[in-house]
């Protein structure tokens, strides 16, 4: 239980670490920012999707029963798409790059105020906390698979997160500070897990049922539909070798347990 622990708070700090990634951002060329988010996008999908149907749900489906672990996943679908839907987070993967662009005053960048990205952010970086803790509690290759399907996704997600804030009228530093501290959320998500000790160990199985439906739902709904815009071949295919890379990391993974 400790072990896990450790490895859950240094993955979550990590995690926290990349809120600040918008201000390395600033100092790209449009270009290379572009490049760079186009195949990360494409690599979260992968390892968002992999780490899905790769480990959560065949660990959640060997400890519960199949009825119980499917409504879980059913569930996280619908949790995202109903909180998408209450807090009006829909600022699409695609967007990342149009806003982290040129942090200009797009008028689609302007929709989202800042107050509500951030309190979308809490609660999706606290659900992140409770997947990784869970994770990790299943196993060491679970936990690290979960953490790096985590990160893949949430360097593009807090590229363009900090340039809707900027867009919002925030300045440099609040942006900069307030999305850090909502990314600190994550780490109260695992004291969350771990406070409530053993007894939450019988959780964990719908916990990672729960987490592999809220994996699906963002790559199937928010980013997919983004890649879809992507036209040409040379992109497309490149766009599906970053894809496929992200499946094949996982399955990789798989050799560590």
């Amino acid at each position: 239980m400790a072990e896990a622990f450790l490895y859950s708070f240094l993955s979550v700090l990590i995690i926290s670490a990349i809120s600040l990634v918008g201000v390395f951002s600033l100092a790209l060329s449009d270009k290379v920012l572009r490049a760079i988010v186009f195949y990360l996008v494409s690599l979260a999908a992968g390892a968002l999707l992999g780490d899905a149907f790769v480990h959560l749900i065949p660990e959640a489906f060997k400890a519960g029963a199949t009825t119980i672990m499917s409504a879980a996943i059913l569930a996280g679908i619908f949790l995202f798409f109903i909180l998408e839907k209450i807090i009006h987070w829909h600022h699409p993967h695609g967007q990342v790059e149009e806003c982290a662009e040129t942090l200009a005053s797009h008028d689609h960048c302007r929709k989202p105020l800042g107050t509500i990205i951030i309190i979308a952010d809490s609660i999706h970086n606290f659900i992140d906390g409770v997947i990784i803790a869970a994770s990790y509690l299943v196993s060491l290759p679970v936990g690290l698979a979960t953490t790096i399907a985590v990160v893949i996704h949430e360097i593009p997600q807090e590229i363009g997160d900090f340039g809707l804030l900027l867009h919002s009228g925030w300045s440099k530093n609040r942006a900069l500070l307030f999305n850090f501290l909502s990314a600190l959320a994550a780490a109260v998500g695992v004291l969350a897990v771990f406070v409530l000790g053993a007894a939450v160990e019988k959780f964990v199985p719908v916990a990672l049922a729960f987490a592999a439906g809220g994996f699906i739902y963002i790559a199937g709904a928010d980013i997919m539909p983004e890649l879809h815009k992507t036209t040409g071949f040379k992109k497309s295919f490149l766009q599906s070798l970053a894809m496929l890379f992200g499946f094949g990391l996982m399955f990789v993974l798989l050799l560590l347990e």
